[in-house]
């Protein structure tokens, strides 16, 4: 006997289950007791229970870093743990994504139902440690399609790592003298590290308003004003 479309029911998405990225959507817009999903390289992962001192407070960290330099720089979109479209095999949703859009030289943009399709040009993660796949199958996919900057911050062990993209290999970027990272790709957005690990948010800041004084972020807010 034929199983008709009225009463065929969809599967349960589950943790392992290796699927097509459409038809991991389909079971996930069926089940809006999901908040968090991804499929990368074909795997579906599912999030546990957000817990508050390794994941919830550094999440609200970094949303608070990168939205601090969202607001001053236009043209520049700042999304928190939204769905990526990246290949046919990987659709992550990252903890907090920075990206420009098309007409000012960005490599995704928001499709007509409303996701990001594209390498975002930076993407943030919180890992709960180095074990966490934050740090190996989504790294990898991120490299492979072009994220410029890839940052983890392996909660358990108190670590960040900032990846840059070059000749197609991630290198991670090295703290100055001062424990200060620079980005490559955004002009001014400065993290002093040191004091983001010890969960000093307000130096953190304070040193994020320094890189936002520089001339080459000012050139950078002029040149995407320019392109708009």
């Amino acid at each position: 006997m034929s199983v008709t479309s009225t009463n065929f029911k969809l599967p349960p998405l589950e943790s392992g289950d290796r699927l097509t990225r459409q038809e991991f959507e389909r079971r996930y817009q069926t089940i809006p007791q999901i908040k968090k999903a991804e499929l990368i390289e074909g795997v579906v992962y599912l999030a546990s229970p957000v817990r508050a001192k390794s994941h919830a407070r550094p999440h609200a960290k970094i949303m608070t870093w990168l939205g601090t330099y969202c607001v001053a720089t236009s043209g520049v979109d700042l999304q928190d743990n939204a769905t990526v479209r990246l290949d046919a095999d990987n659709e992550p949703q990252p903890d907090a994504l920075l990206r420009l859009e098309p007409e000012v030289g960005g490599n995704s943009r928001i499709s007509d139902d409303d996701y990001v399709e594209g390498a975002p040009e930076l993407i943030a993660e919180i890992a709960a440690s180095s074990a966490s796949y934050d740090l190996k199958d989504k790294l990898n996919a991120s490299r492979r399609n072009g994220v410029q900057e890839y940052i983890v911050w392996q909660s358990y062990e108190n670590r960040l790592d900032w990846f840059k993209l070059e000749e197609g290999r991630y290198i991670l970027l090295e703290p100055d003298a001062g424990g200060v990272i620079r980005s490559t790709v955004f002009p001014g957005l400065w993290l002093a590290v040191p004091a983001l690990r010890e969960g000093n948010l307000a130096v953190v800041l304070a040193v994020l308003q320094q890189g936002l004084q520089t001339a080459e972020h000012q050139a950078f807010v002029e040149r995407l004003k320019g392109r708009v």
